[in-house]
């Protein structure tokens, strides 16, 4: 899933993108209102996590903007990150249309947490665990089994899971895909997808009995459903 930050303290939004993409979470950054407004307007993202006190346009205006936005882009979650905790900062920002609000300083361990929580929430899915077939993904822990094995899978791979694991039995397009797995300064062509796919099909075993397996519809996309069982003879 894509995350944009919005953190106009360099140090600050480097450690956070980095315990974020550790998080198995694709991250992009910017370090001011005007630039945050602009990808909103043309971006998709699972989430915001918004500092307030920021140059050139103030995190508040940009939260009021994104709201007002018709369809789905004006109701992407939001975490309000601020040192400016104070009652009035709060309701303001709560009032405007902020998911969650996260007073600085904060742990490390909290903001994962509530960014966890408004994902899930974000997916019309307050499930801890999704399935499909022999397949789990833990949102708390982020991993995911097969079986009785934990993956080992690369960021991208374990972002082109999610995007489909949480989409399971429906179609998802390649386009789709690529949002949700690459940062947009990432130097790669929406064939990627395909090499990821590929990837993550060798690490799926599909001798599973009740194994998921990854689909690909000519034209449409992937689809991620439990393998059919022939009938018994």
């Amino acid at each position: 899933m894509r995350i944009l930050l919005v953190e106009d303290h360099l140090e600050l939004s480097h450690w956070l993108a980095k315990a974020l993409r550790d998080a198995r979470l694709t991250v992009e950054t910017v370090a001011d209102g005007f630039d945050a407004d602009t990808l909103l307007h043309t971006q998709d993202y699972a989430l915001v996590i918004l500092d307030l006190t920021l140059p050139k346009m103030d995190g508040l205006d940009v939260l009021k903007r994104l709201r007002a936005r018709p369809g789905a882009r004006g109701k992407t979650p939001v975490l309000i990150l601020t040192a400016r905790g104070g009652l009035d900062d709060r309701v303001q920002g709560l009032n405007l249309g902020a998911d969650d609000y996260l007073a600085k300083p904060f742990e490390l361990a909290e903001l994962e947490a509530r960014v966890k929580a408004l994902l899930r929430r974000s997916q019309g899915n307050e499930a801890l665990v999704y399935q499909c077939g022999a397949l789990d993904f833990d949102t708390v822990t982020r991993r995911f089994s097969h079986g009785a094995l934990t993956l080992a899978l690369t960021p991208r791979e374990h972002a082109v899971l999610e995007g489909l694991i949480t989409r399971s039995g429906r179609a998802v397009s390649k386009e789709k895909l690529f949002g949700e797995v690459f940062a947009l300064d990432d130097d790669v062509n929406l064939d990627a997808i395909e090499l990821l796919i590929h990837r993550v099909r060798k690490k799926l075993d599909s001798s599973l009995p009740n194994a998921a397996v990854i689909t690909t519809l000519r034209g449409i996309g992937y689809v991620l459903q439990p393998k059919i069982m022939p009938p018994p003879q």
